[in-house]
C-alpha cells in the first residue's frame, strides 16, 4: 500500500514493514529541500503497526547527495536559494537547517528498527541519510565519502553523532576532512556497513535481516533498541540500573502484571 509518492520519495507499507525509497534515478537520487520535506512526512506517516522500515534508491545510486542545483543564485523553483538563506537572519538560518535536519533523524526511533540498504554512491547528504538509520547493508559497489568540507561547508544533516559512533572521533575526523571514498570492504571492517554483499544479493539480504528482526516479539525489541541507544551517554551503573527496569517492566508484561 502506497501511503506517499512525491518529490522524489515513495513510501509504501506491507504490515509491520515499511519501504522508503528515493525514487529520482536519473539525478542519482540528489536530494533538495523539497524532498527533505517529504521524508520527514514519510515518519510522520508511517503506521503503528510497522516494526521495520527499509530505505532504498532506485537506480546505479543510493543518493549521490546534494543537487547543485542548491548552489544557483535562482536555486529551486518556489525555494529560497541557499544564497538567499545565507543572507538571512542567523534565526531564520538556524531554523531552516533544523527543518531539513527532520529529514534525517525520525529513522533512530525506539519504535521502529531503520534499514538502509545502500548500493552505488551514497555521497554528502546521501551517506549522512544511510548513517541516520539503525543497520546497513551494503552491495559490493557501495561508495560512502562526506564532500561537505570540500564546497566549504560542515555535514550538518545529523550525520556526525552515529558517524562518531560507529568508527571513532580520529576516523570520523578524516573521512570528513578528507572526503575521501570509503569503499565496502573499508565500510564493514570500520563499522559502516552491517553486511556487505553483491549487488545482485542487496534485496535478498536486506529481506533475510527484515524477517530477522521482526521475528522477536515487538516490546522486547523496543525495550532492547532503547537501552542501547541510551547507553552511550550513561555511566556503566547507570545503565545497569537501566537494565534492570526494562527487564521488570518486561517480566511484568509477560506475567500480565503490567499496569
Amino acid at each position: 500500500m502506497a501511503l506517499l509518492d512525491k518529490d522524489g520519495v515513495r513510501l509504501t507499507v506491507d504490515d509491520t514493514v515499511a519501504s522508503v525509497t528515493l525514487t529520482n534515478p536519473a539525478k542519482r537520487n540528489a536530494q533538495s529541500p523539497a524532498l527533505w520535506r517529504a521524508l520527514a512526512e514519510a515518519g510522520r506517516l508511517l503506521p503503528g503497526t510497522v516494526r521495520v522500515v527499509v530505505l532504498r534508491g532506485e537506480g546505479q545510486s543510493f543518493s549521490a547527495g546534494l543537487d547543485r542545483q542548491a548552489f544557483t543564485p535562482e536555486g529551486f523553483e518556489g525555494e529560497p536559494s541557499f544564497l538567499d538563506l545565507a543572507r538571512g537572519s542567523d534565526e531564520q538560518l538556524d531554523a531552516t537547517i533544523a527543518e531539513y535536519q527532520e529529514a534525517f533523524t525520525w529513522w533512530r526511533r525506539n519504535d521502529i528498527i531503520s534499514v538502509a540498504a545502500v548500493h552505488g554512491h551514497a555521497i554528502g547528504a546521501g551517506f549522512q541519510l544511510a548513517l541516520g538509520c539503525d543497520l546497513r547493508v551494503v552491495a559490493d559497489d557501495v561508495q560512502f565519502a562526506m564532500r561537505e568540507t570540500s564546497l566549504g561547508l560542515v555535514p550538518d544533516l545529523a550525520g556526525t553523532r552515529p558517524l562518531i559512533e560507529l568508527v571513532g572521533y580520529a576516523r570520523a575526523l578524516e573521512i570528513c576532512a578528507t572526503g575521501r571514498f570509503v569503499h565496502a570492504e573499508e565500510a564493514e571492517r570500520i563499522g559502516l556497513a552491517n553486511l556487505v554483499v553483491p549487488g545482485a544479493e542487496l534485496d535478498a539480504a536486506v529481506r533475510d535481516l527484515v524477517a530477522a528482526l521482526v521475528a522477536p516479539p515487538r516490546d522486547a525489541v523496543i525495550e532492547t533498541k532503547a537501552l542501547l541507544r541510551g547507553a552511550v551517554g550513561r555511566a556503566y551503573d547507570d545503565q545497569r540500573v537501566a537494565e534492570r527496569a526494562a527487564q521488570s517492566r518486561r517480566l511484568r508484561d509477560l506475567a500480565g502484571f503490567s499496569d
